[in-house]
């Protein structure tokens, strides 16, 4: 069962339950099962919200499985009766059916994004509820977001075990009849004020209101009242400048100095309370000037490592809550200022410790593997909901919808995968202006904010040379090519964008006896620690020291199945001293041990 923290905690409510540990479980492959009155057997039990293929789910099983169901039951608190009772998932993968005491309460489609469901109308007279879940997630479905779940039986070069069915936190929620569904906030450093967006359900009878309280370091800043208008809120708080730079900056967010403004929002009907959130912002920008990435108004280096975020015996999701912020630990104890979530949609746990401790994150959108009108509605749909949920953590720095070019195959011919990746820039440009996107990272740029590449050299003078202070910047893109694909589409040319080197690295260390790795994406394998030692901070200082760069992303965090490249091994040990990992990412002089 995983730890007992809030499953969302930047938008927390005292009155809520969790659901996770043992239900009872079932394949279904054959779909014969239409309600959960039809499952007459229930040969396993199952512990939430691991998935069936991973070891702490107590089963274990990774072959094909079409679908599944889960069943339960729970006691509602005897104080929670006459109150609205909503259910909620972190993730199912890929499309999952709900009943609540054979009540159907609510369907979706996505294996990434959270759905919710008021179950009030299925509540039975007494306090025993039984909940039952379908779960359907095809493995051989190339035309659905699902990243790097392997299609084949065995997990086969970058790809990994499947994940089907609940595989975050499940949870119950007490509310009044009225209440805050949702809540947004938009940072501007440039007016000095933060937009407030709430969104109320429930009868809105007159006088019905949304007080909003922020502090930041035990002080007040503001305290404010709005009447509700259609079910909405929609303000603009204005702060009080406090003028002078090193003021201003005690209150901004970035990795060095991750300042929150804590929240304290009341629904009100009459003066009395009837809802109340607990949740957070802050304070900080993001932008493009000079071919430069600026947090806060000023030139800022990013130093990202690329994340999985796999674990050997759970898979996508986190042993336990503890590893999610033990995880942005040791990205920041690497020396690392963000990271690049590879083809994952993290758990909420892992945006909050971001947001807490200091850690910058790029979204990236798990991708389908075949281009068709059903794959490019089913990605654009989650895709919407990805930005929906996580909008409001600061830690959030780029979007990136695509990843070298999956789901959008022939970019360079395809007018169809061209318009695609346009569409899908504009778009996340018109649902947040305030962070930059990468239309599809690693080659064949169009509409993007920053030219993603990945380069998998792992010889140091190779990378000098491609990207060094020799290369003239048009001369680099007038050769345009990196792995055999060219960096910029034509008609679309460097505009003055930043450069990313936003994959490089790759080696492989691997200990000499272990035979259970590939190779690592670079060339080079490594079986000696030191000589591991001297690699990374080899090609780590070419890349840092290059000025046409204005960043890094290095491949990868940990290692994951069959991919030996991590910095640390699977169970986060790391393969060198942190410190020394830490001296090449920042650039610190380094001790010899």
């Amino acid at each position: 069962m995983m730890d007992d923290i809030y499953p969302r905690p930047q938008f927390r409510r005292a009155g809520w339950m969790s659901l996770d540990g043992p239900w009872r479980f079932g394949f279904d492959n054959e779909m014969k099962f239409r309600t959960p009155r039809d499952v007459s057997d229930w040969p396993l039990t199952i512990n939430v919200p691991f998935a069936p293929e991973s070891a702490l789910s107590g089963i274990g099983d990774t072959g094909f499985h079409r679908a599944c169901w889960y069943q339960r039951e729970f006691n509602l608190p005897d104080d929670w009766r006459g109150s609205r009772i909503l259910l909620h998932f972190g993730a199912v993968d890929w499309q999952a059916r709900v009943w609540v005491n054979d009540l159907k309460v609510c369907e979706h489609q996505g294996g990434h994004t959270p759905f919710s469901a008021d179950i009030t109308f299925a509540l039975a007279a007494g306090p025993l509820q039984h909940i039952a879940v379908w779960a359907e997630d095809d493995p051989h479905d190339l035309e659905k977001p699902r990243g790097k779940q392997d299609w084949l039986l065995e997990p086969h070069g970058i790809w990994y075990p499947r994940t089907t069915g609940i595989w975050q936190t499940v949870w119950l929620e007490c509310v009044s009849a009225t209440y805050i569904q949702n809540i947004r906030w938009t940072p501007n450093l440039e007016h000095w004020d933060i937009g407030f967006d709430a969104y109320v359900v429930g009868s809105q009878p007159e006088g019905t209101s949304v007080s909003v309280c922020l502090h930041c370091q035990n002080r007040l800043l503001a305290e404010d009242t709005y009447y509700v208008t259609a079910g909405e809120v929609h303000r603009r708080i204005g702060l009080s400048d406090p003028g002078i730079d090193d003021f201003r900056n005690e209150m901004l967010w970035s990795p060095e100095h991750p300042t929150l403004i804590d929240a304290e929002i009341k629904l009100l009907r009459d003066g009395e309370v009837i809802d109340e959130i607990i949740s957070y912002t802050a304070l900080r920008s993001i932008g493009v000037q000079s071919e430069r990435i600026l947090l806060n108004g000023r030139p800022y280096s990013l130093r990202l490592v690329l994340d999985q975020g796999y674990w050997p015996d759970s898979l996508m999701t986190a042993p336990d809550a503890k590893a999610l912020r033990r995880d942005v630990e040791l990205a920041k104890a690497m020396g690392f200022n963000g990271v690049r979530k590879h083809q994952k949609i993290e758990d909420p746990r892992y945006m909050y410790w971001a947001d807490v401790l200091g850690l910058m994150v790029c979204t990236e959108m798990p991708s389908t593997y075949r281009f068709t009108h059903k794959a490019i509605s089913r990605l654009l749909a989650e895709w919407i909901e990805v930005i929906e949920r996580d909008i409001s953590h600061p830690c959030v720095l780029i979007w990136v919808p695509f990843n070298e070019s999956w789901d959008v195959p022939d970019l360079p011919s395809l007018s169809a995968s061209q318009d695609a990746v346009q569409a899908f820039y504009h778009l996340t440009r018109s649902f947040d202006q305030t962070r930059l996107v990468i239309g599809n990272d690693g080659w064949e740029s169009s509409a993007t904010d920053i030219i993603g590449i990945h380069d998998y050299d792992a010889d140091p003078d190779h990378i000098r040379a491609r990207y060094g202070p020799g290369v003239k910047l048009q001369d680099f893109f007038d050769r345009r090519w990196t792995g055999g694909r060219i960096l910029t589409l034509d008609g679309h040319p460097h505009r003055g964008q930043p450069v990313l080197l936003s994959e490089f690295g790759g080696v492989a260390f691997i200990r000499p006896d272990d035979e259970r790795y590939n190779q690592g994406l670079g060339d080079i394998r490594i079986d000696d620690p030191e000589e591991f030692r001297k690699q990374i901070h080899a090609i780590i200082e070419v890349v840092r020291c290059t000025a046409m760069l204005s960043g890094f992303c290095y491949t990868q965090f940990a290692d994951t199945f069959q991919e030996a490249n991590g910095l640390l091994f699977s169970d986060r040990t790391p393969k060198i001293a942190l410190e020394d990992i830490a001296n090449a990412v920042r650039g610190e002089p380094h001790e010899q041990p």
